[in-house]
């Protein structure tokens, strides 16, 4: 069993997710009915959830407590990524939505009577800073990670002058949780497996057929970011070929990031591949896991694609100024997006609101998004995920030079 074991770990971890999801597509067409397979995915992203919020709570008390004063961390540097990469994708969306303009086809049948989405900009942010004095229990037992990112950050700062013991105890305890992380993610081919048999067994692909040119408008803005966008970003500030550090994290953050479609759930994926970068311990222990709240490029291009598509299809004419504030919206709404599998949908209405669409109609077009989430969200996850460690790979090998 140990020699097994050992042969399964140096294979290629990549290899490994790339079996796991050709058997799952199998699996998923042969015998769809087969549905305790799925419990693998789901078990896969229940343990990703599980641990992530004690991994970003230990690490970044951890490193604050041990950082050596006027350290710096480029955060602020990282921060203004974040929101440009918003800004600058939701702006890339209005223009695909005005060269290639998506009319959609409400479904009467869409159960979006549960959602409640936030009445306006001012709500999204005070949910935000709602979450910053949430409960520190409770935020580490609901995944809050704005609560968690902020009481680690003051009882951080707090244990600075604590004893080189408890220094070193933290220390030990955030080790220990990455270790389990490690073997979580050693887990990956399988749980992927799961998550894929689950949406080829469920989903199938005709549903999508309908909206074809809508997921290609939003896809094909994801992809204009991720390989356009994000690469010229990158050599402006690195000034070397972006693409080797552009496609090491579309591989290994994006590709996870894909099939769990949780931003959250992948903090552990981005936080081990910033280590294998060789990346800053005190500047990725806190970008990360803010990047998994407010860098949401693809959330960005979600809202600003769906709101447009609501007008085309209501033939409400849209001004490029009026655009230009939809991006500004979108860009801030999406900072305030959840970091779980179809957060930023629930901002489309939000969105609507500002060419006067009715609520009742913004919500048709939310149930849409539901429709085709299982390609939009996964591709929207994979860019915001894999964006995380580019822009936080930018600020420190920036600083390197």
């Amino acid at each position: 069993m140990k020699n097994l074991i050992h042969k399964w770990n140096n294979i290629s971890l990549i290899k490994r997710i790339i079996c796991g999801l050709i058997i799952g597509i199998a699996l998923g067409l042969i015998f769809p009915q087969a549905t305790a397979i799925s419990i693998l995915g789901d078990l896969f992203v229940g343990a990703l959830r599980g641990i992530a919020p004690l991994l970003v709570f230990f690490l970044i008390m951890s490193s604050l407590c041990r950082m050596a004063k006027g350290q710096k961390t480029n955060m602020s540097f990282i921060v203004i990524l974040y929101l440009l990469g918003n800004l600058f994708s939701a702006l890339s969306a209005v223009i695909a939505s005005y060269l290639f303009p998506v009319t959609l086809t409400f479904s009467q049948s869409t159960n979006t009577q549960d959602i409640t989405p936030p009445t306006g900009v001012t709500e999204v942010l005070k949910n935000l800073l709602m979450n910053v004095v949430a409960n520190p229990v409770g935020s580490l037992v609901n995944a809050n990670y704005i609560g968690i990112l902020a009481w680690a950050i003051i009882l951080g700062i707090a244990l600075k002058s604590a004893s080189d013991g408890t220094k070193k105890a933290l220390e030990n305890i955030s080790d220990a949780i990455a270790t389990a992380v490690k073997w979580i993610i050693n887990c990956a081919p399988f749980g992927i497996m799961g998550l894929i048999f689950t949406t080829i067994s469920e989903q199938g692909l005709d549903v999508l057929l309908g909206y074809g040119r809508l997921i290609c408008v939003l896809v094909g803005t994801m992809l204009f970011v991720a390989l356009i966008m994000n690469p010229l970003i990158t050599f402006i500030f690195l000034r070397k070929n972006p693409y080797p550090l552009v496609f090491r994290c579309l591989k290994d953050s994006g590709l996870t990031a894909f099939f769990t479609r949780s931003s959250a759930a992948n903090i552990p994926v981005n936080m081990k591949l910033c280590q294998d970068l060789g990346l800053d311990e005190d500047t990725y222990s806190i970008s990360i896991p803010l990047g998994a709240t407010i860098n949401m490029a693809g959330a960005a291009i979600t809202i600003s694609t769906m709101a447009l598509a609501a007008a085309h299809t209501l033939d409400i004419h849209v001004d490029f100024p009026t655009a230009l504030i939809l991006c500004a919206l979108a860009a801030a709404s999406a900072a305030g997006a959840s970091g779980v599998a179809g957060g930023s949908l629930l901002l489309i209405p939000l969105a609507c609101s500002l060419f006067g669409i009715p609520n009742d109609v913004a919500m048709q077009v939310v149930g849409v998004g539901f429709i085709v989430g299982v390609i939009q969200d996964s591709c929207e996850t994979a860019l915001n995920s894999s964006t995380d460690v580019l822009f936080t790979a930018i600020g420190d090998m920036r600083t390197r030079k």
